[in-house]
């Protein structure tokens, strides 16, 4: 079975994970450190924190900007579950933007339209999480300033995109968002096995995120509230979490961080020859603006539902042994979010293009014999596939 996604470990990456098992510390150490300055170095944030998933990562990115009971997440519905329950987990309320058909992005007329009925309605969200699906950023600079225009805040759910870049800044710089995340799940772009990171430019957003991701607890004399009663002396400032990454998770990110740019690159070059094998096909495929670089975690195509059915070509491809996947089924059509009052036809572009979605094969070890494969198995799946006229 050609898998969806799969992580690339090297002899090295192995290396390192061993180091640190026969080293002092196995959390809390030294490797954090370096795994999150190697995080700045490669985006150009000033700070970075780690944590064990970008779940972990969103939530205290939304405790840290003060989102509570009363306040208003907006996210989009073609991504997944996370990037809406941490409202839900802070005790906000959630609402959808829907997407753009091409690229299947937050869309911006959309965001622009539910804010402007929202600030008539006095019910203006207080952060926005764009996601960027498949790597491919959003326009974040219209979303930027459509932010500083209403006075939201911004969190990049980037979890899919490390390594991009959107026009001449790397995604993660943060320069139109208060907070980017990543994740580092293996089938992402680098993987630290589970992992993910918060970075954003404001030293107190920092210092927040920090105290947030361990218990609440600081060592930071400057942070006390209380005499210190010793060289011992912590003081939990804050009502935290325990979202540490390990320092073995982090030894792997660090040495996978070293080939971050051949990965993307990898994919980059995956994805341009799909492009030139499908051209003859009836699927659509993600719009790449010129004006970015996507990370490529994903390589979605679309199929008209009037015209395949999509259940049939997936398993035909599973039969084949292509591990196609499926990414997303629309969160505000969850059971859960249904409970909340959400319902099918609410967010018609998403809907539309899960109705047709499928994710081919990706990742940097895809051999192009096994692409030429996956290929042909879609061609004759979509035969398979053809709703009778």
């Amino acid at each position: 079975m050609i898998p969806y996604g799969r992580q690339n470990i090297s002899d090295e990456d192995v290396a390192a994970v061993v180091e640190v098992l026969r080293s002092d510390f196995l959390t809390q150490g030294p490797a954090v450190p370096r795994f999150e300055a190697a995080l700045t170095a490669a985006t150009g944030a000033e700070h970075a924190l780690a944590v064990n998933s970008a779940t972990s990562a969103l939530h205290i990115a939304c405790l840290a900007l003060e989102l509570g009971p009363g306040d208003l997440l907006w996210t989009v519905p073609n991504t997944f579950v996370a990037s809406a329950n941490v409202g839900r987990l802070c005790g906000a309320d959630v609402d959808f933007v829907d997407v753009d058909r091409g690229n299947w992005n937050m869309s911006v007329a959309a965001l622009q339209e539910k804010l402007q009925t929202a600030a008539v309605e006095g019910r203006l969200p207080k952060v926005v999480i764009p996601v960027h699906f498949g790597g491919e950023s959003c326009d974040m600079a219209a979303i930027g300033e459509l932010a500083k225009q209403y006075g939201i805040a911004v969190i990049e759910d980037a979890s899919h995109a490390v390594g991009g870049r959107y026009r001449e800044q790397m995604i993660g710089a943060c320069q139109h968002s208060d907070i980017t995340v990543f994740s580092f799940h293996p089938v992402k772009i680098v993987t630290t096995a589970e992992g993910g990171a918060a970075l954003c430019n404001d030293t107190d957003l920092a210092r927040r995120m920090e105290a947030l991701r361990s218990h609440g607890v600081t060592r930071d004399a400057q942070q006390f509230q209380q005499q210190a009663h010793g060289p011992w002396y912590y003081e939990q400032v804050a009502l935290g979490l325990n979202y540490r990454l390990t320092d073995l998770q982090a030894a792997l990110g660090c040495q996978q961080m070293d080939r971050l740019d051949a990965f993307v690159e990898r994919r980059l070059a995956l994805a341009a020859r799909y492009d030139a094998l499908l051209a003859d096909l009836p699927v659509q495929v993600q719009l790449r603006s010129l004006e970015q670089r996507s990370a490529q975690h994903l390589y979605p195509v679309w199929m008209n539902p009037e015209q395949f059915d999509r259940t049939v070509v997936f398993e035909a491809m599973r039969s084949q042994g292509v591990g196609v996947n499926v990414h997303y089924i629309p969160v505000h059509t969850q059971t859960y979010y249904r409970q909340l009052g959400f319902d099918w036809g609410q967010f018609p572009e998403a809907e539309r293009y899960y109705r047709g979605a499928l994710s081919l094969p990706m990742f940097p070890d895809l051999t192009e014999a096994q692409q030429d494969d996956v290929v042909a198995a879609l061609r004759r799946s979509l035969d398979q596939g053809r709703v009778a006229s």
